[in-house]
């Protein structure tokens, strides 16, 4: 299944953001993916920030700073951002387990330089955000009011194979 990446943005300007904030282990034992969606960052203490809000609900982008995703090694991270649509993170950096269960879910994980996401983070003065996605040229634009900001990324060719393929089950599943 191919995912919709780019949209709606939302902007969690912290550092160190780890998976018990993006989704609390208390909910760990759910069966299925879909009994995630109403937990999404419930524990997340951000000034300005709703886990209940529409800024939230309409969000299909989160933007981050350094270390996303930190913490436990634990799949039900991206998966809470899988079953609320949201299929692309942009940070400085992630943990490289979240990263990586990113790609394994057929999910976006795009790294920016410092500079540019205080670019994106600022451009949220002119309102809300948009974030266009283009994958094959690994180009991304940002519209907020009248302006716009264009931004390159990079990712292996191996990641984009497994985006492609709509996660790893799926690329293994074509393969093996």
């Amino acid at each position: 299944m191919q995912k919709k990446f780019g949209g709606s943005a939302i902007f969690l300007d912290r550092s160190d953001i780890n998976t018990d904030e993006i989704i609390p282990a208390k909910y760990l034992t759910e069966v299925t993916k879909e009994a995630l969606t109403p937990y999404i960052l419930e524990d997340l203490k951000l000034e300005g920030f709703d886990p209940k809000g529409e800024k939230l609900k309409n969000a299909t982008v989160v933007v981050s700073r350094e270390n996303f995703g930190c913490g436990s090694s634990r799949e039900h991270a991206p998966w809470v951002f899988e079953v609320n649509d949201v299929h692309t993170v942009i940070a400085e950096s992630y943990a490289r387990i979240f990263r990586q269960n990113m790609f394994n879910g057929g999910m976006l994980a795009i790294e920016l330089p410092k500079g540019d996401i205080d670019q994106l983070i600022a451009l949220q003065q002119q309102g809300d955000v948009e974030i266009g996605i283009d994958l094959e040229s690994q180009s991304m634009t940002a519209k907020a009011g009248g302006e716009e900001k264009q931004f390159s990324f990079e990712i292996s060719q191996f990641d984009k194979a497994l985006i492609d393929a709509g996660g790893w089950v799926e690329f293994a599943d074509a393969r093996y």
